[in-house]
């Protein structure tokens, strides 16, 4: 059994511009169908508004779907209460794309570390002094940060402090929304090396969500490429990154620059910007920007299917 099951999951709101018998839908997550095992990553990529935020809140409930199921450890946390799901809470946990804005400025970072400790009664007082300045040794970060504020760190740092908060209550799952986006590249290199030995020492899972094909491509085990709302393409890592089917995804990848300036990689020529959730096209939502859809693409939506491996929505590229 799967630690995280999604299934048909959905999000639309209700926005400016409709009429009472048929309102204005922004249709952020449209039918998402995952899965993440004890231990694995699961990146999530896509370009901008194509619902990757709105799919992390969803799968830790932080607000209500529209419709679909989310089972984490068989359990479905959609039916839980508002008691049963505080406790919850406590095997899965955030790490925010911001680390300048999740810190409260007004706490000490020890106390930001270990609120969620007293919270679920895992320590408090001496014992809980000891457990963050353990946390924040090996986050990286050195024991007088303890008593220090937010303000008083770099972005680097205040988002080891955010790991340390995250890990603090021992979660089974962390779900890392574009957690290094806002950072330089060597401060990204580092953030990526620690969740990774955090991983190997802890047995967590990642649902690990960014923009950025590399970041994604260097810490997952399995990839999902979103678009408009909806998963296009999952597959391995491997998988994907020598044989991507969806024109999407080879656009992303082509899109990545070479480390080697000598090289040359094919660009895919996509046009256009993406469509707006709110009135997405008939059909595959890719077909007006791709330069390989037939007139299938525009009269149905492929479903997501092929291996059990690797899944491609896609009639013109499906998976063997």
């Amino acid at each position: 059994m799967s630690l995280l099951e999604v299934e048909n999951l959905k999000k639309h709101f209700v926005v400016p511009g409709g009429s009472a018998r048929q309102p204005a839908l922004l249709r952020a997550v449209d039918g998402v169908n995952l899965s993440l095992d004890e231990g694995e990553t699961l990146g999530i990529v896509g370009e901008s508004g194509c619902g990757k935020s709105t799919l992390a809140r969803l799968v830790l409930r932080l607000i209500e779907p529209t419709s679909g199921s989310v089972r984490f450890a068989g359990e479905d946390i959609l039916a839980l209460g508002s008691t049963s799901l505080r406790h919850r809470r406590r095997d899965m946990q955030l790490v925010f794309q911001d680390p300048y804005g999740s810190l409260n400025p007004r706490m000490r970072v020890g106390d930001i570390v270990g609120e969620g400790m007293e919270i679920h009664g895992i320590a408090r007082g001496r014992e809980k002094r000891r457990l963050v300045l353990e946390l924040l040794e090996r986050v990286g970060l050195r024991g007088d940060a303890y008593g220090r504020f937010p303000h008083e760190f770099s972005g680097g740092q205040r988002q080891r402090i955010g790991i340390a908060r995250a890990l603090a209550v021992r979660p089974r799952l962390i779900v890392a929304d574009e957690p290094v986006s806002a950072l330089d590249v060597s401060i990204q290199a580092q953030i990526i090396n620690l969740l990774e030995e955090l991983q190997q020492q802890f047995g967590i899972a990642y649902l690990f969500i960014a923009h950025d094909l590399r970041v994604v491509e260097h810490i997952s085990d399995r990839i999902a490429v979103m678009y408009l709302g909806k998963i296009v393409e999952i597959a391995p890592t491997a998988t994907l990154s020598n044989n991507a089917l969806h024109p999407y995804t080879r656009a992303l990848q082509s899109a990545v620059p070479m480390l080697d300036p000598t090289q040359r990689r094919q660009r895919l020529p996509v046009q256009g910007e993406a469509p707006s959730p709110l009135s997405p096209p008939a059909g595959c939502h890719f077909h007006p920007r791709c330069p390989f859809a037939i007139a299938a693409c525009r009269e149905s939506e492929p479903p997501l299917c092929g291996t059990a491996t690797h899944r491609v929505a896609c009639p013109v590229f499906p998976a063997a």
